[in-house]
Parts: C-alpha cells; sequence; structure tokens
C-alpha cells in the first residue's frame, strides 16, 4: 500500500497547541501527543506548526533518539 499523502494546506489546519501537525523532510507528523515532552519547550514546536519545519529541525541537530520519536508520530507523506 502506498502511503499516504496530505496537501499543505490540510497540515496548515493542524497548527494548535490541541492538534499539531507539521512537515519534516516530506514527511507529515502529528506531534500532538508529544508536545508537552519535547525539550526545548512547545514553543519551538507551535513556531512552526501547520507548515514544513524541516530546516528549523535539521538546524538544531537532533539526537538518533529524537529522530526515532518523530519518526514513530508519522502519519502520511506530505
Amino acid at each position: 500500500m502506498a502511503p499516504r499523502e496530505i496537501a499543505l494546506l490540510e497540515v496548515y489546519r493542524h497548527k494548535t497547541k490541541n492538534d499539531l501537525w507539521l512537515i519534516v523532510n516530506g514527511k507529515v507528523y502529528d506531534v500532538t501527543k508529544f508536545i508537552v515532552n519535547h525539550p526545548g519547550g512547545e514553543e519551538v514546536l507551535l513556531d512552526t506548526a501547520g507548515r514544513d519545519a524541516s530546516n528549523p529541525f535539521e538546524d538544531v541537530g537532533h539526537s538518533e533518539e529524537a529522530r526515532n520519536i518523530l519518526q514513530s508520530l508519522e502519519i502520511a507523506e506530505g
């Protein structure tokens, strides 16, 4: 089965603390449940909510553990 694809406009609709999606490297992630556990604070995720967060994500230099957590939150291709 091919990965589900979600349009950018749909991702943009999910940009609140209680419903937060973002795109990293072409994949869509629902990070709503992770926001309270994010080591950098919720504001970092809210700043990129509903849009492509690839550059901010890569600029930070996330660990392999962080990448694994992100992978577990994947919901679709973006």
